[in-house]
């Protein structure tokens, strides 16, 4: 093999490894990003069923300024005043929220897949379905942007 053959496989070589490297650097830096992400959701899931249960407005700092509803058998419910129209006419209960998937790059939106279930304040089981929310990093850290979620149970006839 010529001297100029061998340089120049060294140098692809090189530039080979250094392309994994940057690639496995990203990979790492996607991870940190969705586990810091999915602390904070988990955290703002396990205070949230208090907040909701508050006759004021705490429950809105789970949620972006511009955020929606999206509940089951019902128009979307978008705005401030309208969540908590929502929330303030809901029963009291408390929620348990178990993440399936967690999905996107932890960089502006990431989408939380979850389970859910219901309980009275005797702690009886309402109910449990499903959770699909994305998620919006803001300057005040994750926030949910859009919240859809509907019960496992057949719908009433």
């Amino acid at each position: 093999m010529s001297k100029k053959h061998n340089c120049m496989k060294k140098f692809f070589l090189s530039l080979g490894l250094l392309a994994a490297a940057a690639v496995t650097q990203a990979q790492s830096k996607k991870e940190l990003q969705l586990e810091e992400a999915r602390r904070a959701i988990v955290a703002s899931n396990a205070i949230f069923s208090d907040l909701a249960n508050k006759e004021d407005e705490s429950i809105l700092t789970r949620y972006t300024d511009d955020a929606c509803l999206l509940p089951p058998n019902s128009a979307p419910v978008c705005g401030r005043d309208n969540l908590l129209k929502f929330f303030r006419g809901g029963p009291k209960v408390h929620s348990v929220f178990t993440i399936q998937h967690l999905y996107g790059d932890g960089n502006d939106f990431v989408t939380e897949e979850s389970h859910y279930e219901l309980f009275d304040l005797n702690n009886n089981k309402l109910d449990e379905g499903k959770v699909l929310v994305v998620w919006k990093k803001t300057k005040d850290g994750w926030k949910m942007y859009r919240d859809m979620f509907s019960s496992n149970r057949a719908a009433a006839r």
